[in-house]
């Protein structure tokens, strides 16, 4: 079931969007060469806590980190570690909040000193794509409006859509319904309605769509060990166009 929000929600929820967006922000200008994730796991912890807020990951299913840090080959759910950023990385931090109740989420690839024109490209373009299913989620379209157009723009591109893990509902939960991949035919699923927040969240590929988990449980990686990107938004829908809640003050 997917859960409207009243005027209450929202109104939280935009508060737990725009710390949740905070920290990203103030992480992607702490990325740097020699930095460790770690480090930048430390960071968001003392970042979080001075808005009196939790880590909506840490603890959730046994999840070790306090954010997630993706770089180059990891596609999503990175623990933060001993590893060293490097000239030429891309560094995915995906930073999620609970704040009065309810969650936030959002997440942004950063390139650090990358000159690689492809690894640019990519970058670009898995940004391009959270832009063009944020453009589909208004009143009145399908669910799958915004799956498609994320697909098209990723592989008009030329790239390639992770089919493993998808986007979500939020709200109270981190994890709401309805669950929203990056791919699909536009005019199926559900029929979008004001006050569904949703966590739209394209995870794309350089090379083969495939993933592999690594021993730790969490770490995603690309088969092929290609870069892959991801960016995420949380939005609420509305009549005309969706209210992003993760953008910082």
């Amino acid at each position: 079931m997917i859960i409207v929000k009243n005027a209450d929600d929202l109104k939280r929820m935009r508060v737990s969007g725009r710390i949740a967006a905070d920290v990203r922000d103030k992480l992607a200008k702490f990325v740097a060469p020699g930095v460790t994730t770690w480090e930048l796991g430390e960071h968001a912890r003392e970042l979080i806590a001075g808005h009196g807020a939790e880590s909506a990951f840490l603890g959730y299913r046994g999840f070790p980190g306090v954010i997630c840090v993706s770089v180059n080959d990891e596609v999503v759910h990175g623990i933060p570690g001993d590893r060293r950023i490097e000239v030429g990385d891309i560094v995915g931090i995906d930073v999620g909040v609970k704040y009065d109740g309810f969650m936030g989420d959002t997440a942004t690839t950063v390139m650090a000193g990358v000159t690689d024109p492809d690894v640019i490209n990519l970058v670009r373009v898995t940004e391009e794509a959270l832009k063009a299913g944020i453009e589909k989620a208004i009143e009145g379209n399908k669910l799958y409006d915004i799956s498609n157009a994320i697909q098209l723009a990723a592989e008009d591109a030329g790239f390639s859509i992770v089919r493993d893990f998808v986007g979500h509902g939020i709200g109270r939960s981190l994890h709401e319904d309805p669950q929203i991949p990056n791919f699909g035919k536009s005019g199926q699923g559900p029929v979008l309605k004001s006050g569904m927040t949703f966590c739209l969240e394209p995870m794309i590929n350089m090379g083969c769509a495939g993933v592999d988990v690594m021993k730790d449980g969490w770490t995603v990686l690309t088969k092929d060990r290609k870069p892959s990107a991801h960016f995420e938004h949380m939005v609420a829908i509305s009549t005309g166009k969706a209210e992003i809640l993760t953008i910082s003050a």
